[in-house]
């Protein structure tokens, strides 16, 4: 069996609630992807989600490494794929390139073997720890309380996470809401906190130990710039509260730093890390290092398959428990705050390809992208609340 041909089709869609971040106060209600398909000459087609920006490199990718191989050699052709991009490094854009193939190759094997990818790789099929993520800063409280305990009442979370970083006072209000929301299914809801980049060290410091007099979190997320492995080191030993990094990174190569230096508490691992080929030996390197890794979130919820492939897997974010889109379905179901693998072969992922003709665009629009704005003015430098023109227009959306 060999791959003979490659299909990429950009889409948007319109999302349930209007998603942003402390960089991103204005958000969005849009989302945009790229649907990548490998096809062999039995017919069989390998499918992946993302890479909508990084189609020139795809095409390049597999014109030049993938076509006319066989698609059961993911590992060898992995490989390939990074050293292409070896001189001028497998970051940015080229890093999506080969994530997205990767996956892609892995849903072809498994379709193969005619198995789920969790079975493909090496997993038990047991049920998954997960957390409810609103990824929604720009919501209203009431409208964060909403969401929260329908995620309660029909997913039955019992932890969940909350952007943070603009305006301490309404953080700590909608932290208590969340709580709140959640603790309808537990005596000892899991909090996490989601500060994206935006504060110093310093800031961190003060911030989260205000929270941490009145809550009992679970870690904060991305409490420093990427590249600073030294200021979360010294968040993590001045806070009770772990420190949860990496989400940001490519390769392994990205997180010596963290490894060497202790930096992390808990480390961020995906698909996005040169596919899950390149996410399995990040999560095998911290394994070796007794740290825990968490999954982010994944279209088809993907990553519910690779946490039982890892063994120091905690949890996995849920930004989506069901398709936010009728361009598509998956099998993994949200039940009772856990993860339920399902038994399709492959990722699970079914195209509806009527729904993907009306998505269908020729390119992707600027307000689809996850983060349009950019990196926010003074973030890891000092604060710039929301402005009353972003507020305005986030309440609008």
């Amino acid at each position: 069996m060999k791959i003979i041909e490659l299909k990429t089709t950009l889409f948007e869609f319109e999302l349930d609630r209007v998603m942003g971040d402390a960089n991103s106060p204005r958000g969005r209600t849009k989302s945009a992807s790229c649907l990548v398909e490998l096809i062999t000459d039995e017919g069989l087609i390998g499918l992946s989600i993302g890479g909508g920006n990084s189609i020139p490199q795809i095409q390049s990718l597999f014109e030049g490494i993938i076509k006319g191989n066989d698609p059961k050699s993911v590992y060898s052709l992995w490989k390939k794929m990074v050293e292409k991009f070896f001189k001028g490094g497998h970051d940015g854009i080229a890093n999506d390139a080969i994530s997205v193939l990767d996956v892609a190759l892995w849903d072809l094997k498994s379709k193969i073997n005619n198995e789920p990818l969790w079975k493909t790789l090496g997993a038990s099929k047991k049920d998954v720890n997960v957390y409810a993520s609103d990824i929604a800063l720009p919501m209203g409280d009431k409208e964060i309380g909403d969401w929260y305990k329908k995620m309660a009442k029909n997913y039955g979370f019992k932890a969940a996470k909350l952007k943070v970083g603009l305006d301490q006072d309404a953080d700590l209000k909608r932290l208590e809401i969340m709580n709140e929301a959640i603790s309808q299914n537990t005596n000892n809801p899991i909090l996490y906190v989601d500060s994206n980049e935006y504060w110093s060290p310093k800031q961190t410091i003060r911030k989260v130990s205000e929270m941490e007099e009145r809550f009992s979190l679970g870690w904060i997320e991305e409490p420093a710039r990427r590249w600073d492995f030294l200021g979360l080191k010294k968040i993590s030993e001045a806070l009770k509260t772990p420190v949860c990094a990496g989400e940001n990174l490519d390769t392994l190569g990205d997180f010596l730093p963290y490894f060497h230096h202790r930096a992390a508490d808990v480390i961020q691992v995906s698909q996005g890390m040169t596919g899950i080929t390149g996410a399995l030996q990040i999560a095998d390197a911290a394994y070796g290092l007794e740290l825990p890794v968490t999954l982010g979130g994944s279209t088809g919820i993907i990553h519910a398959h690779l946490a039982n492939a890892i063994p120091n897997c905690i949890t996995v974010e849920v930004p989506h428990p069901e398709p936010e889109t009728k361009v598509y379905e998956w099998d993994v179901k949200i039940e009772n705050g856990y993860a339920k693998l399902g038994d399709k072969p492959g990722l699970g992922i079914t195209i509806n390809y009527e729904e993907l003709s009306k998505a269908k665009v020729k390119q992707i629009s600027s307000r689809s992208g996850p983060s349009p704005y950019g990196r926010r003015q003074g973030a890891g430098l000092y604060e710039v609340p929301a402005s009353e023109d972003e507020i305005k227009e986030a309440s609008s959306k």
